[in-house]
């Protein structure tokens, strides 16, 4: 597990009924309970083990617009935006801070994809500057490669993973919403082809809006009602260490290794790119959908087959009925094995590239499971054929940052009110309806 996260206490009385009921307390569920219930609507918030427990505190915690793919650059923007007036609005530290983020690489082919996509942020006015070998050395002092190049975006910055989403949850329970952690939702109530509610495992509340916010879990979740949603599971692994005098003072990305420093003097580091695959019968069922992308990203990729996946978690072949337990309570909360070998190769990638970081040391390491598209574009989509429902999922590893805006969006739809941005780029229809999905872009 990673750090500890951030206590947030149940509601007392489990309601009968609710506007809108939100599945998963992750970052994209607790922020679009905040943004409907700032709507004054009777919200409740289930979450089948802990707020924040599972990818939205395992992440990096970096809040980016550089290097996005271009259909969720408008989404991106402003969630940035939404990360400082959320601070203020809720009154709860999200560790939010615009720090900036830098890039530096020896590979040409890097930095000409970095000025490309800078030409397309300029667009959308976001600012980006690419960094000559000298001033990539200048925002790396104490670095021992002779950068060739980079990028800086000095808007963009993080937050911290194990606040965030217990504090958006807080923040909306002290405003009136509803929380109950442990208490998985078995599956919908459904009356004349619509959502009519929700079956927990502590009943029946009746609704005729629900997200479904269930992560690496959503799949899973929507097959249980015919709903066919083509996502991939991925390992990841990062590591904190111990504190340090820091030599490295703002989040930095290279080839090798990608850290944030801490206010204490640690910092959160991961090895960009690399994952582990654990296939079981969801990733069976859309290989033919994720064989592009895992043709692009193989050499970056652990495959560990095993049974235990085809049984037990988000890519088992279980079925259930609404009145036994599903695997939702089996597995309250995701935690997956770190790849120690990731996590050595990160630290001596450190110790390498800064001498003043020689004696760092390992504190704590984890693993987490990232929802994934085959496009890596996420789905905030209403479901057209079953009324009522709206899917927030597939972040593919980069949904941290852009949680508040994914929120917002995924309470426009629930309500029917104009959407925050153009929808169209997640729409859950272009997985299923034969669309030529893009390639993924920047991440």
């Amino acid at each position: 597990m990673p750090a500890p996260l951030r206590y947030v206490q149940d509601s007392t009385d489990f309601p009968d009924s609710a506007d809108v009921v939100i599945i998963g307390a992750g970052i994209a569920g607790s922020a679009a309970t905040w943004e409907l219930t700032k709507q004054g609507l009777r919200v409740v918030l289930l979450e089948k083990g802990l707020v924040g427990a599972e990818q939205s505190s395992r992440n990096w915690g970096w809040c980016r617009q550089q290097n996005r793919d271009e259909r969720e650059l408008p989404l991106s923007i402003y969630a940035l935006q939404r990360w400082t007036e959320l601070e203020r609005e809720t009154g709860e530290d999200l560790g939010f801070r615009r720090s900036g983020l830098v890039y530096a690489t020896q590979d040409q082919s890097e930095i000409d994809a970095w000025e490309k996509w800078g030409h397309i942020a300029k667009q959308y006015g976001v600012e980006s500057h690419i960094l000559t070998a000298s001033a990539a050395k200048a925002m790396t002092p104490g670095s021992s490669t002779a950068w060739l190049g980079g990028v800086s975006s000095p808007t963009d910055g993080y937050a911290e993973p194990a606040w965030a989403a217990p504090g958006l949850a807080r923040a909306a329970v002290a405003r009136g919403a509803m929380l109950f952690q442990q208490c998985a939702v078995r599956g919908l109530d459904i009356s004349g082809g619509a959502v009519s509610g929700v079956w927990t495992e502590r009943g029946l509340i009746k609704t005729s809006r629900v997200i479904v916010a269930a992560g690496a879990w959503t799949s899973l979740f929507c097959r249980r009602h015919g709903i066919d949603l083509p996502m991939g599971n991925v390992i990841g692994t990062a590591f904190r260490t111990k504190p340090i005098e820091q030599a490295i003072t703002v989040p930095f990305y290279t080839g090798r290794f990608a850290c944030r420093p801490q206010l204490d003097g640690s910092y959160t580091v991961a090895v960009s790119g690399r994952g582990r695959l654990e296939p079981g019968a969801q990733g069976l069922r859309y290989v033919r959908q994720f064989w592009p992308t895992f043709k692009s990203r193989r050499k970056n990729l652990t495959i560990s087959p095993g049974i235990a996946p085809f049984f037990r978690g988000p890519e088992s072949l279980r079925s259930w009925s609404l009145d036994s337990v599903s695997p939702f309570e089996k597995v309250r909360i995701l935690d997956p094995q770190p790849d120690h070998n990731m996590v050595q190769s990160g630290l001596a990638a450190m110790r390498s590239e800064y001498p003043a970081l020689a004696n760092l040391q390992v504190a704590q390491a984890w693993g987490g499971m990232i929802d994934s598209t085959p496009d890596a574009i996420p789905v905030i989509s209403r479901i057209d054929k079953l009324p009522g429902l709206v899917v927030s999922a597939g972040y593919s590893g980069h949904g941290f940052g852009i949680g508040p805006g994914a929120g917002r969006l995924a309470a426009d739809l629930a309500t029917d009110i104009t959407p925050v941005v153009d929808p169209a780029p997640f729409r859950y229809s272009r997985l299923v309806d034969g669309s030529n999905l893009n390639s993924p872009g920047m991440m």
